[in-house]
């Protein structure tokens, strides 16, 4: 579902609101954490996944350290 949200001022920093609708969709809850990315189209929130995170975190460590052998074997 297409929308506008306004952009309000909290503290120092800039928030928005998400209709209840949204939450809903994201299955989210006051109090939960969400997880934005960007995308080539701009921005995608989705609830995060502190499993996801700590993969992705092992990921990275690893590619860094195999990153020759990963090209070799990617030809």
């Amino acid at each position: 579902m297409a929308g506008v949200i306004k952009l309000r001022k909290v503290g120092n920093s800039l928030g928005f609101t998400l209709r209840k609708e949204e939450v809903e969709y994201l299955h989210a809850s006051d109090g939960d954490e969400l997880s934005v990315v960007r995308t080539e189209n701009g921005l995608e929130i989705s609830p995060y996944d502190q499993e996801f995170e700590m993969k992705l975190k092992a990921f990275e460590k690893s590619r860094r350290k195999y990153r020759n052998a990963l090209r070799e074997l990617a030809k």
